[in-house]
């Protein structure tokens, strides 16, 4: 019913309740309903769902997919399990974020996140799915990002292009400074906090060239840089993106 009144470029992909963490709470970690959409080209946080056009601009969050990132977690133990579990394994052998199961963190800009929790394995798989499928969707309706940067010591932009690459340039002059295809990106590190080294490799001289850059918001240039990646890799090979799925094995479960 929603999308009978969006354009094609502005379609719900998919949106549904879900339990989000509270930020501060301590280790008996408190949850309240939260509704999620992924609309056109955005993640939409509400307390309630959207039931008028005016809705989806009061949302309590609103998040370019482009530049967030869905992040599933691995380990969801009953209190059982997770006794066993410690005395086999040891705590510090767990990788795991809340005793709940199928929870699923969106990470955003400057670093932070939202932690969620759904009541059926099935439902972490459609929203891992639908976000997936989301974010494919808006950076081929996108096509390219540019980002203010510095480099070298002077103002520059750079812009991840889904059908050319990365490419660097000059702020003032908009003269070029370095290019390279998705296939030339062998490595990278960051920060934390607003530096990150991009390691491409030259096709001419084979060898690796180290760009360093510095970002307002590196967290989400990187999730950018991620999400034309992925993109990227399933329009190449769209198998290969959902033998990634974590949560596949769930979808047919309760």
């Amino acid at each position: 019913m929603a999308n009978k009144c969006c354009s094609p470029c502005d379609q719900v992909v998919h949106m549904g309740w879900v339990n989000e963490r509270l930020e501060g709470t301590d280790s008996s970690q408190t949850f309240r309903p939260k509704f999620l959409a992924l609309k056109g080209s955005s993640f939409y946080v509400f307390s309630s769902p959207p039931v008028s056009t005016l809705d989806w601009v009061r949302a309590e969050k609103i998040y370019n997919l482009c530049e967030v990132r869905f992040k599933v977690h691995k380990f969801w133990l009953t209190d059982d399990c997770w006794l066993q579990a410690s005395f086999y394994l040891g705590l510090h052998d767990l990788d795991f974020e809340d005793q709940r199961p199928y929870c699923f963190s969106v990470m955003v800009g400057h670093s932070k996140s939202h932690f969620f929790n759904v009541e059926l394995g099935s439902e972490l798989a459609v929203w891992e799915k639908s976000f997936q499928r989301a974010t494919f969707m808006e950076v081929q309706r996108t096509g390219s990002k540019t980002y203010t940067c510095s480099w070298q010591g002077e103002a520059r932009c750079f812009t991840v292009d889904f059908a050319v690459g990365f490419t660097c340039f000059d702020s003032k002059t908009k003269n070029v400074l370095w290019r390279f295809k998705f296939s030339q990106l062998k490595g990278s590190s960051d920060d934390g906090k607003t530096r990150v080294k991009l390691l491409f490799q030259n096709l001419d001289t084979k060898q690796i060239e180290m760009k360093e850059l510095e970002f307002q918001d590196l967290t989400a240039v990187l999730h950018c840089v991620h999400s034309f990646i992925a993109a990227k890799v399933a329009s190449v090979d769209p198998v290969f993106i959902d033998s990634q799925s974590i949560t596949r094995k769930y979808m047919y479960s309760n």
